[in-house]
């Protein structure tokens, strides 16, 4: 039944416009909830765009990431960097930028980060402080922008790592025994079981371990006809930040002491060694026991079995710091052998021919040292007058002879920036027999000058070693045994293989004055009884 303008009785009505499920949003009225929510999302973030381009960022700068924050630094950590949170006006945070102790250095910027790269090593053995008090942030330009809010200061610390050495004990129940010094919190520690005398050591470059050649205490009584009887060993010193390289010393570090042997002598004898400078690779200078004519140099690398590098005989060697090649005397000169890669077949042994050197620096006779970025070499030349060369090689082939001697050029480094040379010289002393007077001394790359620092008593075996942050030296004083009592004993020998008596150890700060030359002043006698002191890195 209908009537008269109106609608059938049976007819569903139409919704109406404002009836209840209407969204507030009229154009959201037919979306699913899904849709909604990006929209609303959607629009949100559009007004939010507006009012940032209307009005400007008002988030306050500050700093996003420190590199260095709480950390423990080494000589080989040379910059940090600030992250900020939005980008900044750089000469705000480059005048209040602050670090106490002071560490000089350099600025640089790529976008809102900010390097600053130390013109030296850092000490080692302090804390230091770094903030920013007046940082501001920047519009797009680069100006400032006034209508941000203002930057809280920026507060952080970090630290270096302690000044630590190691030595071979001379003294009481430390005699042969690996001694660990920590300097910084004049605390001793010996890191070797009485049954091993230790010979020489190398720190790894975490300095959680240390690599060691020693033989039993049992056969060290016979001095230098002992040690091709040594084995490898490493030890644990209870030292090192997070290591940045975990291949050759497997474990997480542990307490000190714990001993593990690297390389027996069964069937060879064990000579020289070195350290790669990543703490990866072992090179070991080896004999056959069974044909003494079989003699050279074996790779030793983590997780893989010793390996023979088949070269052309040599003497001393060194691995060279970026760890691909082995500088080694051969013949009248100098060869740089390449070290294969990890993973690599071609060691020589099992090829045809011997491994080729990849450069020759002839008659140069003696290798003491290269810079930590393998820039610079220092080497010695024998003249036929018999005076000694000492020269300074660089990586572009130039050679700087820095001056002759009549004596000897037993030891030398290079302070962390390249420029100066320390070396452990000889002079001649007048007389009817041939005596040799030790001294210590600096030389200046750029000028040439030689420094005298320092001069030793007659002996026969000195250490020379300076400190990472290249400020102190560390050497010892030896006494070796003489007369009948030579043949007695059975603790450390001189590298001639003479039993020490005693051995004192002694640190020689290094000062500059103000044009950069290093000044002479007293050494330090220090409370330890030792041989062949080593810093840890």
């Amino acid at each position: 039944m209908t009537t008269r303008g109106g609608l059938n009785r049976n007819q569903t009505p139409s919704p109406s416009p404002k009836g209840p499920g209407r969204s507030p949003l009229g154009f959201l009225g037919g979306w699913q909830p899904l849709d909604r929510a990006v929209a609303l999302v959607a629009l949100v973030a559009t007004v939010a765009i507006a009012v940032v381009l209307l009005l400007g960022d008002r988030t306050a700068a500050g700093v996003r990431d420190f590199s260095w924050a709480d950390q423990t630094i080494s000589a080989r950590d040379r910059a940090f960097i600030l992250s900020f949170n939005r980008p900044v006006e750089r000469n705000s945070v480059e005048s209040t930028l602050k670090i106490e102790p002071p560490l000089p250095g350099k600025i640089s910027w790529s976008g809102p980060r900010m390097a600053y790269t130390l013109d030296e090593p850092v000490p080692y053995g302090s804390s230091y402080g770094v903030t920013v008090a007046g940082m501001r942030a920047a519009k797009p330009d680069g100006e400032v922008d006034p209508d941000a809010r203002p930057a809280p200061p920026f507060v952080a610390s970090f630290r270096s790592r302690d000044r630590a050495f190691a030595y071979i004990g001379t003294a009481a129940e430390e005699a042969g025994r690996l001694v660990l010094y920590n300097l910084s919190r004049q605390e001793r520690q010996i890191l070797t079981p009485p049954d091993l005398v230790v010979n020489e050591f190398i720190p790894s470059p975490n300095r959680d371990r240390i690599l060691f050649a020693a033989i039993d205490r049992r056969n060290s009584g016979d001095g230098a006809s002992a040690i091709p009887d040594q084995k490898l060993f490493t030890v644990t010193t209870g030292l090192g930040d997070e290591p940045e390289n975990r291949r050759w010393f497997q474990r997480q570090p542990v307490e000190a002491g714990e001993i593990t042997l690297v390389l027996d002598n069964r069937d060879y004898q064990n000579l020289k060694f070195d350290l790669s400078p990543d703490g990866d690779t072992v090179v070991v200078q080896r004999v056959s026991r069974s044909d003494p004519g079989e003699f050279g140099l074996w790779v030793l690398r983590s997780g893989r079995k010793p390996e023979p590098l088949e070269s052309a005989p040599g003497g001393e060697f060194q691995i060279t710091p970026d760890g691909a090649a082995i500088a080694m005397t051969q013949g009248e000169g100098v060869a740089i052998l390449p070290l294969p890669e990890r993973g690599s077949r071609r060691l020589g042994a099992a090829t045809d021919r011997a491994i080729e050197p990849i450069d020759f620096l002839p008659k140069f006779g003696s290798l003491l040292d290269f810079t930590a970025d393998g820039t610079k070499a220092a080497m010695v030349q024998f003249n036929p007058d018999f005076t000694r060369a000492l020269y300074a090689i660089t990586n572009q082939g130039e050679q700087i002879e820095l001056g002759r001697l009549s004596g000897s050029i037993l030891a030398a480094q290079f302070s962390p920036d390249g420029d100066t040379l320390f070396g452990l010289l000889t002079q001649l002393i007048d007389g009817e027999t041939y005596r040799e007077q030790p001294y210590l001394a600096a030389i200046d790359l750029k000028t040439k000058a030689v420094s005298p620092l320092l001069i030793l008593p007659e002996q026969p075996d000195v250490t020379l070693d300076l400190a990472p942050d290249g400020l102190a030296l560390l050497f010892d004083r030896v006494v070796t045994v003489q007369g009948d009592g030579a043949a007695e004993g059975a603790g450390p020998v001189t590298r001639g293989g003479a039993p020490v008596q005693e051995s004192q150890l002694w640190l020689l700060p290094i000062v500059r004055n103000g044009a950069g030359q290093v000044q002479a002043i007293e050494p330090q006698e220090l409370p330890l009884q030792g041989l062949r002191p080593q810093w840890m890195p």
